[in-house]
């Protein structure tokens, strides 16, 4: 009975040393969690309400920092009216939505307001296709051609195919091969209804069409607020404090 009793204890204490054992070495060992980095979001402050819109980083690396750095004021430009380089100016505070159209889209980005003002660059185009217009609120670059691209871009209302980039080598019913609109960012289902507010205000001739698309009091752009732009960096830097630690 003694030896029964004995050999029970002798369990019991090994279940308890082991239970410990696995509950040491599992905090010891548990994996961190990985959090995927949020992409930047821009928040396109308006005298007719915000435009939230999340960017692609990853699939348009430049046309995205270019955006960012021309609405931070981190990138420089030219003033088209004076001709003087800006440093340290953001682009798009004050500028209007100068083309509107139903059933399409917004436009602006110019500083000029009037769509051919020139900033000093173009960049080329990031064309994937796998990125297409085939749903509402798309944040594209607007452009005189392939490779244009500068600080004026668009955001549709409704699904545009025909919008969509030609990568035919050998062209698209007369579109050039490698041409069409770079996409970079996707706005949210709120974003696409003041989309279309905007669209159906006035123009200068009565209702916006294609043939009438300059608004008669344009939508302004107070400023824009990008979110999480640094946020990719900044976890790459904790994982490598990690590992040296």
């Amino acid at each position: 009975m003694v030896k029964r009793l004995a050999l029970v204890v002798l369990c019991s204490t090994l279940v308890f040393a082991q239970a410990g054992k696995k509950t040491k070495s599992g905090t010891a060992k548990s994996p961190a969690t990985k959090v995927a980095a949020a992409n930047p979001t821009a928040i396109i402050h308006t005298t007719a309400g915000d435009l939230k819109c999340e960017l692609f980083p990853k699939e348009a690396p430049k046309t995205v920092a270019n955006f960012i750095g021309l609405a931070t004021g981190k990138k420089d430009w030219k003033n088209p009216e004076t001709g003087k380089m800006m440093h340290g100016k953001p682009l798009y505070n004050g500028v209007i939505f100068h083309r509107t159209i139903p059933n399409f889209m917004i436009q602006g980005g110019d500083p000029t307001g009037t769509g051919s003002g020139d900033v000093g660059f173009t960049f080329d185009d990031e064309l994937h296709p796998d990125l297409l217009f085939d749903k509402p609120g798309r944040l594209a670059m607007a452009n005189r051609g392939p490779n244009t691209n500068s600080s004026q871009f668009f955001i549709t209302e409704t699904v545009l195919p025909f919008l969509n980039p030609c990568l035919d080598p050998a062209g698209c019913g007369g579109r050039a091969p490698n041409s069409g609109y770079t996409i970079f960012g996707q706005c949210d289902e709120p974003s696409v209804e003041l989309v279309k507010k905007i669209a159906r205000m006035p123009c200068t001739m009565g209702p916006c069409t294609p043939h009438n698309s300059t608004p008669a009091n344009p939508v302004k752009i107070t400023h824009i607020e990008i979110r999480n732009a640094g946020r990719s960096a900044h976890a790459a830097g904790s994982k490598k404090k990690t590992a040296a630690r």
